[in-house]
């Protein structure tokens, strides 16, 4: 079977073409391309402007992909498009090109939950079995194991996600967003020497975000008032913008080694996924490894071509359900902004 998936609940429109063998093989990636609406430095995206982006782009995508693939249109058996979550009218202009491929080339539909998209990617990918997954991007912090056909959630952010945090702190210091401002926070955060005392906010299995960024925004400012560079009050060190970032990182990375360890131990797992954008993060991914080589367990992780929001995991995951019989209706091929990963019936699983 081969599917065809859109993604677009953010700032990056994929698409992408995915085989599944006859005889439950490893899916074969045909095609997986993307193009990214990036918005100038210091400002983030808006919904209209990202919106008009991928109704600009998503047709020209679409060719490109099924050219890439070598396939035509009679052999794709289903459309799958995400239905959520993420922003409202990014996701309306790709649930909207799905119906129309939909209904011109008259193949089934199939609406995908955004999170469900990254596990099964990063399953598939790393052949990772049954982990505890660590999903972090620019709009989700969760920490999610699997059990009797769902996807549950131990923890979450309880406020704004990791990537947010990242985002909006790369806005504060006017980082380009070119590729991506996590990536560019990462980068400074390579030559920062000094740790700044920082909020750490973990709360049982959740974590909050939302303190750290205000508190490093003060920071900052006070940064910009003395290019020059201030004396850290505790370490009596000069502290610099890579610094903060430096700073910023290891805190948070480090609260979200913590609640993923403790998930380990309450499902007896020795692996741990990490997936989503932030999941390309380098230095989140050595510490989680520095965790879980402590466990004797692994850690899998997957590189920006599926870290990243891209279309192969929509079709993916589309496939997956598909197979078992699922379709979304014309008039139940919606979006939504809120979708949850435990409201999935997992049913490729056992």
């Amino acid at each position: 079977m081969i599917a065809l998936g859109l993604e677009g609940s953010a700032n990056k429109l994929g698409v992408g073409v995915i085989l599944h063998p006859p005889k439950c093989g490893p899916a074969q990636i045909l095609a997986n391309i993307r193009h990214t609406f990036v918005s100038p430095p210091g400002e983030g995206f808006l919904p209209k402007d990202t919106a008009k982006h991928h109704r600009t782009w998503v047709v020209r995508l679409v060719r490109q992909a099924l050219k890439e693939a070598g396939v035509a249109v009679d052999d794709v058996d289903c459309i799958c498009y995400t239905k959520g979550p993420g922003m409202g009218a990014p996701l309306q202009s790709v649930a909207v090109s799905a119906r129309m491929l939909s209904l011109l080339w008259d193949k089934k539909l199939v609406g995908v939950n955004h999170c469900v998209g990254h596990i099964e990617m990063g399953r598939e990918i790393t052949g990772a079995q049954n982990p505890v997954v660590l999903y972090v991007s620019g709009g989700n912090t969760q920490v999610i194991a699997y059990a009797s056909q769902r996807y549950r959630v131990f923890g979450e952010a309880l406020d704004i996600a990791v990537g947010n945090c990242l985002d909006r702190f790369a806005r504060t210091l006017n980082i380009s967003n070119d590729p991506a401002p996590g990536y560019n926070i990462e980068q400074m955060a390579k030559k920062g020497r000094h740790l700044l005392d920082l909020p750490y906010t973990v709360k049982g299995m959740d974590c909050s975000f939302s303190g750290i960024l205000a508190t490093i925004d003060t920071l900052a400012a006070k940064l910009q008032k003395d290019p020059t560079g201030w004396v850290d009050e505790v370490t009596r060190n000069a502290v610099t913008r890579e610094d903060l970032c430096f700073s910023l990182q290891e805190t948070v990375f480090a609260m979200l080694v913590e609640i993923t360890e403790r998930a380990m131990a309450h499902v007896g797992s020795s692996q741990v996924l990490i997936v989503g954008g932030v999941g390309c993060n380098e230095r989140l991914q050595e510490m989680m490894g520095m965790m879980a080589s402590e466990r004797w367990g692994e850690v899998y992780a997957t590189d920006e071509r599926f870290c990243i929001d891209n279309g192969i995991m929509i079709a993916h995951a589309g496939l997956l359900a598909y197979r078992t019989g699922f379709a979304t209706s014309l008039e139940d091929s919606t979006c939504t902004q809120r979708f949850r990963t435990d409201e999935v019936s997992i049913k490729w699983r056992d």
